[in-house]
């Protein structure tokens, strides 16, 4: 049977555009962290800046709102000296009917080099992909509910730096993972980096039922998913993708599923505690584990802007 080539990779097997960590090799994943873990010393130089994007033009797409993601694509663009570019699609293009290959080809003339992209359409970073010449690349930065990649990689960073290694570690990914882009990235980051058990945790309504093939523990009870984890993942509840009664209320979910304190104790006492942001204090997690001792979040912002240098400086180095 003839197996089709991933489509992130040229012939060669190098990185030619990140779509989503799934089918990506634990070798790809390494270079992307090592790579970030030169970076993040940028940040703490007087002039914080390297040259390796110079003359290249980053355009950021975001026809979905994302203020931090965004953010951090822009600073880290800047700081591989990138001229960046950031479109308000979703007010001008796309809301004036023009489809999304045309506003790519129109770009496209402008000579961009790499395209960071985030829809709410899941696969609209591969259609573009697809469509675009051998020397631009693609970044996605969440489509849909399909996938977030940098985000699982910095999570992944995160992790890496506090924890040292995956194989002896159990993670536990707590909240909305039905609706979760970041849920899926970090799951199949962290069975090819060969995590020793993954938990999804949650209400039946909240974690879909093709969970156990991903090679994920499913618990429905959050003594039962967090006791003795090495690492908590708490998600966002995305009200805003959810259709129907999937929950009695915020208060019930918090009083069943929210992150106290007394619950985190659960887990073992040097468990680290980690949010993509945004966070709904009192909703998911509670502020006093949010600015506890045991919560990475902040730091996970700042590996942020080292693993999208990483991403965009390995992706600008090679070619389709």
């Amino acid at each position: 049977m003839l197996r089709t080539r991933n489509p992130q990779l040229n012939q060669h097997g190098e990185l030619v555009h990140l779509l989503s960590i799934e089918g990506l090799p634990k070798s790809i994943l390494t270079q992307i962290l090592d790579t970030a873990t030169n970076f993040v010393s940028v940040s703490d130089r007087e002039v914080k800046k390297v040259p390796l994007l110079r003359g290249k033009s980053v355009f950021n797409l975001f026809f979905e709102n994302s203020t931090r993601t965004r953010t951090t694509f822009e600073i880290a663009a800047t700081r591989l000296s990138a001229d960046v570019i950031n479109l308000d699609i979703a007010r001008s293009s796309a809301a004036k009917g023009e489809s999304l290959l045309d506003t790519i080809a129109n770009l496209s003339a402008m000579a961009a080099d790499i395209f960071v992209v985030r829809h709410s359409e899941s696969g609209a970073p591969y259609l573009i992909a697809q469509h675009v010449a051998p020397h631009v690349h693609v970044i996605n930065a969440g489509d849909g509910r399909h996938a977030h990649p940098t985000q699982g990689l910095l999570d992944m960073f995160t992790i890496r730096h506090y924890k040292k290694d995956f194989s002896n570690l159990t993670v536990a990914i707590v909240g909305d993972v039905l609706h979760s882009r970041v849920a899926r990235s970090d799951i199949h980051a962290l069975t090819t980096l060969g995590c020793a058990e993954v938990r999804v945790v949650g209400p039946k309504t909240l974690v879909p039922a093709d969970m156990a093939p991903m090679g994920v523990r499913v618990c429905h009870t959050l003594e039962e998913g967090i006791k003795g984890a090495d690492v908590v993942i708490m998600l966002r509840l995305q009200n805003e993708r959810m259709s129907g009664a999937l929950l009695p209320s915020s208060q019930e979910f918090f009083k069943s599923f929210g992150l106290t304190p007394e619950k985190l104790a659960w887990a073992k006492p040097d468990a680290i505690v980690m949010h993509p942001g945004p966070i709904n204090r009192g909703v998911e997690i509670d502020s006093a584990v949010v600015d506890g001792g045991q919560s990475v979040i902040l730091p996970q912002v700042t590996f942020g802007i080292a693993v999208r240098m990483a991403v965009m400086g390995i992706v600008a180095g090679n070619e389709a």
